[in-house]
């Protein structure tokens, strides 16, 4: 994604720089998180049931901030284009491919020899670490400094630890 930055030397065009947006996968990491951390173990396939969990609540919050996003930026008595809409989605689909992973992680944790805690706290740990990993790329590709990709680390990783604490006090 670009956007214009003012008028180029060369030619008096809007200069187009390339914009860095990993919120969307930061967002959906820690929303995934956070379905680990509260979801429970009830019922008779308990990975399979957190599999879908993260799944359609990833989904569920995307096509909330798409809806969000195109009311916020409407303009009064316009209706959205089909390609308003289609730009909207594929911005905001991070949030669902953030669901990949932790879900992927649940699935595999069978063949692992997990049990269900366990499987929980490996998926947590995925969502964890992507949702770091997300917003320290996210940053360098901006032109972070060591110093701001250092506190971009840190509070995300406090943020993941805030839920990854609140599972530890749920005890589940």
């Amino acid at each position: 994604m670009s956007i214009p930055s003012g008028p180029s030397a060369a030619d008096g065009r809007p200069r187009r720089r390339s914009r860095t947006d990993s919120a969307g996968a930061v967002y959906g990491s820690l929303l995934a998180t956070s379905v680990v951390a509260t979801a429970g173990t009830a019922g008779e396939y308990p990975r399979l049931r957190l599999i879908v969990l993260l799944i359609v609540t990833g989904l569920v919050f995307w096509a909330t901030h798409v809806y969000a996003q195109l009311a916020g930026e409407r303009l009064v008595g316009e209706p959205w284009s089909r390609r308003e809409i289609r730009r909207v989605a594929v911005h905001e689909w991070p949030i669902v491919e953030a669901a990949a992973l932790p879900a992927a992680a649940v699935a595999l944790s069978a063949a692992l020899g997990l049990d269900y805690v366990a499987t929980a706290w490996l998926a947590m740990g995925v969502a964890v670490t992507q949702q770091v990993v997300w917003a320290c790329l996210g940053a360098a590709r901006a032109g972070a400094t060591r110093g701001q990709l250092a506190t971009e680390g840190v509070v995300n990783l406090v943020l993941g630890l805030v839920l990854v604490a609140t599972k530890a006090a749920l005890k589940h």
